[in-house]
């Protein structure tokens, strides 16, 4: 991945539009957004990987995400983050912590205030 920037779209069926990388996984999304590459973020909430315990979703992403801006582990801008997916509890759900997100970072969490 070297220097560049990088747009993550995460979907299990879905292919990414061009531009953009693919992901499959919550914990391919959170180790792209850990090297600090990631640009542009589009997520989807159904991944079907369900276990019967729990659920790995695109709100996965968005949870960790606010932890890391919230506890101020979050140093850098956001990437643009959207959501792509056709379930309306779930995009609705995980846009609710979208604006929670930007309204931490407002705030200064992740850039050393409170």
């Amino acid at each position: 991945m070297g220097g560049e920037r990088v747009r993550v779209w995460l979907d299990d069926v879905r292919d990414a539009p061009p531009g953009w990388m693919r992901a499959f996984t919550p914990e391919e999304v959170i180790g792209l957004l850990g090297l600090g590459k990631v640009t542009e973020l589009s997520l989807d909430h159904d991944l079907g990987l369900d276990d019967g315990e729990s659920e790995r979703t695109g709100y996965t992403v968005l949870l960790w995400l606010e932890t890391e801006v919230g506890t101020g582990r979050w140093t850098r801008p956001l990437p643009e983050i959207s959501v792509h997916s056709g379930n309306p509890v779930g995009r609705d759900r995980m846009l609710r912590v979208v604006r929670t997100i930007h309204r931490l970072h407002a705030m200064g969490y992740g850039r050393g205030a409170p």
